[in-house]
């Protein structure tokens, strides 16, 4: 009797019955073999709640545990990870946490991609000065350094001295080789990256080394929503600064190698019809634009952080951005996807957006 036991549990534990978990929502790539990234959009609701925080945690946790099933070779940040970046006074009609707290949160929410997967953060307005981005100081390179992910590392081929003069990964580039898609060049700036920074990646981008890559652009302030068009003359005080219609003129469209460009930032809520059409409208944008080469440029932004009920609402309701690689090696499909409706059988049927601003394809004829 005993050796029976012993063999129904030795065939359960090769089975896998005993420790695999079951997903009401698995998630699957169209074709097997395809690639993914994961775009992360402004996540500063999340952190800058107590409440909330547990959700981006849930949200890293789910990217970390479908890095093989979705084939993910990177996860993009648009920025925000925190509400503010020095702070010690707790508004409680916008926020709960010190900035202290917000920062640790996100840094411990990202250990979870830590040796699993890349992960690349642009800078935002609210990770620079005291409160949303008029000073050039901020604590990102305390927080992520060269050597926390070893995943990450092995993708980084060239950075830019930041707003402090020092090396961080606020202006860096990541390569990446594909066997459908041959190489490509993912670049991440700083909030309203200076003149030299657009020198600095365009010169990379225009380089022997380079020239031949597929380089996507992931930066904060870039498209506003429902208009489409290119942010422009901001209304803040820091130091040489450069928005969407600026980085376009200077950097993107003399490159002919950039085809996509990924943004956050801009958005607002809809109160009356939260989860709406309407409300996911107001927190993204596409534009198509053909660059000085005659070669089509991609770009649109996503911002989470009012879809979960406004400004003080969760935080983005676990939302995220998937996009799909094809192994024909032009095509990206995009979709949109919730991990918090997601991970109930109860609430899946929610965890979908099939809106054209939320599901649409990218054909890059190179």
């Amino acid at each position: 009797m005993r050796n029976n036991i012993l063999c129904l549990l030795c065939a359960l534990l090769l089975s896998g019955s005993l420790c695999a978990q079951h997903r009401a929502d698995q998630q699957h790539l169209t074709d097997p073999n395809s690639f993914s990234f994961i775009v992360f959009g402004d996540p500063q609701g999340y952190t800058k709640y107590d409440i909330n925080q547990p959700l981006f945690e849930l949200c890293t946790a789910w990217i970390a545990d479908n890095v093989e099933n979705l084939n993910i070779q990177g996860v993009l940040f648009t920025g925000d990870l925190v509400e503010q970046n020095e702070n010690i006074v707790r508004n409680r009609k916008m926020l709960n946490q010190t900035s202290k707290q917000m920062w640790e949160w996100s840094s411990h929410c990202l250990k979870r991609l830590d040796g699993r997967v890349p992960y690349m953060i642009a800078g935002g307005n609210h990770e620079y000065g005291y409160v949303r981005g008029d000073e050039e100081f901020t604590h990102y390179p305390e927080y992520y350094t060269f050597e926390r992910n070893p995943k990450s590392a092995e993708h980084l081929v060239a950075t830019f001295p930041s707003r402090m003069g020092c090396q961080s990964l606020e202006n860096a580039a990541w390569e990446f080789n594909e066997k459908n898609w041959g190489k490509i060049l993912v670049i991440n700036f700083e909030w309203a990256p200076r003149d030299e920074v657009l020198a600095w990646a365009k010169n990379l981008c225009n380089s022997d080394a380079y020239k031949d890559h597929l380089v996507i652009v992931l930066t904060h302030t870039y498209l506003y929503e429902l208009t489409n068009k290119l942010t422009d003359k901001e209304n803040y005080k820091i130091k040489s600064q450069n928005f969407g219609q600026q980085t376009w003129d200077k950097f993107v469209r003399k490159c002919p190698n950039v085809r996509l460009v990924i943004c956050g930032h801009t958005g607002h809520p809809d109160y009356k019809h939260p989860g709406s059409a309407q409300d996911f409208k107001n927190n993204t944008a596409y534009l198509e634009s053909t660059n000085d080469a005659g070669k089509k440029v991609f770009q649109f932004m996503w911002n989470i952080q009012c879809l979960g009920g406004g400004w003080e609402g969760n935080g983005g309701d676990g939302w995220m951005r998937i996009l799909e690689f094809l192994p024909d090696g032009k095509t990206i499909k995009a979709s949109t996807y919730s991990v918090l409706f997601g991970i109930s059988p109860m609430t899946k049927h929610l965890a979908h957006r099939t809106d054209s601003c939320c599901q649409f394809d990218m054909v890059i004829e190179r």
